[in-house]
């Protein structure tokens, strides 16, 4: 009894000594830049710049996409976004969209699921 929880918890060890190896080994790094530039934008997450959220487009913006194409970020983050990049600022390629109130229907909700 004694030799097999030697032997699982050596396997366990093991196994466990590979797995913390093959973390650091493939480890995906994020690009700093693009983490950046999404820490600027408002994640709303609506798509109106395009893309499905705002990290895709902080990606986009990363690899030179355009910064001008997120409305409820408005002119604010067109500066903020001008100025991390280096680059001029771009009138906003829609209308900036006013602060909006929901209204939620407390009977029909299922929640953000």
């Amino acid at each position: 009894m004694l030799a097999a929880v030697l032997a699982v918890t050596g396997l366990a060890l093991a196994l466990g000594v590979l797995l913390s190896w093959a973390a650091g080994r493939f480890r995906v790094r994020g690009d700093p830049l693009s983490e950046r530039i999404d820490a600027l934008l408002p994640q709303t997450q609506c798509g109106q710049c395009g893309y499905p959220g705002c990290k895709p487009y902080a990606e986009g913006i990363a690899k030179g996409e355009a910064i001008n194409k997120c409305p409820p970020g408005g002119d604010a983050t067109i500066h903020a976004l001008a100025q991390l990049l280096d680059v001029p600022e771009l009138p906003l390629e829609l209308p900036a969209v006013p602060p909006q109130i929901a209204l939620i229907r407390e009977a029909e909700c299922i929640g953000c699921t």
